[in-house]
């Protein structure tokens, strides 16, 4: 029997090529310990382009009359790691994933991160595999059904702030607080000042997210959301 015939069960996948998914599921650490000098990092690199370029389409022909950052900020909605992680549960795919560290010892990030990367990286390995038509088909399946129902996974607070800030003539500027952990699992600590007054603290996994916490504390602060 192949790779695990589950997988291609579950997905009516008749496999050209079985190598590609079990690359799609081998984690750094099962490829360390195995001696394989390869993982799912270059699928998933593959599978991101893919998710992105068929969302921005289906997007672009959804909405003929929505702007270039319009479009740009509903598609960061669905292609955010929030949305990521729902689409993997949803299908399982955490269930074939093969790692070789005590998952006890994982903290949430690193176990949020996996969990979004291997989405990316099947639709990689579908791609590869099955080809560019079937690969729509999957993705259509699975996430255009969320655009449709104009599904929330990702608050845009800083847009929102600057809205607020650049009616009124206030300066916004953020400043990094505090960087620790390690390279593959670190915390930030990012400020928001309007006009020099400090009005609010967020921690995130990037500084991106840092950003957008303290921008949500800000507005909390301001009373303008709950």
């Amino acid at each position: 029997m192949g790779f695990n015939m589950n997988l291609f069960e579950k997905f009516s996948i008749e496999p050209n090529n079985e190598d590609y998914y079990k690359l799609a599921f081998m984690h750094g650490s099962y490829a360390t310990v195995h001696g394989i000098d390869y993982d799912y990092e270059r699928l998933e690199f593959l599978g991101d382009s893919i998710l992105n370029m068929l969302v921005s389409e289906y997007l672009y022909k959804k909405y003929p009359k929505y702007g270039e950052g319009k479009l740009t900020k509903l598609r960061a909605n669905y292609v955010c790691q929030a949305a990521l992680i729902e689409y993997s549960h949803e299908l399982g795919l955490p269930d074939f994933l093969k790692i070789s560290v005590d998952e006890m010892s994982l903290t949430d990030n690193e176990v949020l991160s996996i969990t979004s990367d291997i989405f990316e990286s099947f639709l990689g390995a579908l791609f590869l595999d099955q080809g560019f038509a079937f690969t729509k088909r999957f993705i259509a399946k699975i996430i255009f059904r969320h655009i449709d129902e104009e599904k929330i996974y990702f608050h845009d607070y800083k847009s929102k702030i600057k809205e607020y800030c650049d009616v009124r003539e206030i300066k916004i500027r953020y400043e990094l607080l505090e960087e620790h952990g390690v390279p593959h699992d670190k915390t930030f600590i990012m400020a928001i000042y309007l006009d020099e007054e400090e009005m609010g603290c967020g921690k995130g996994r990037n500084k991106k997210e840092a950003e957008q916490s303290a921008a949500k504390k800000a507005l909390q602060n301001l009373d303008l959301i709950w």
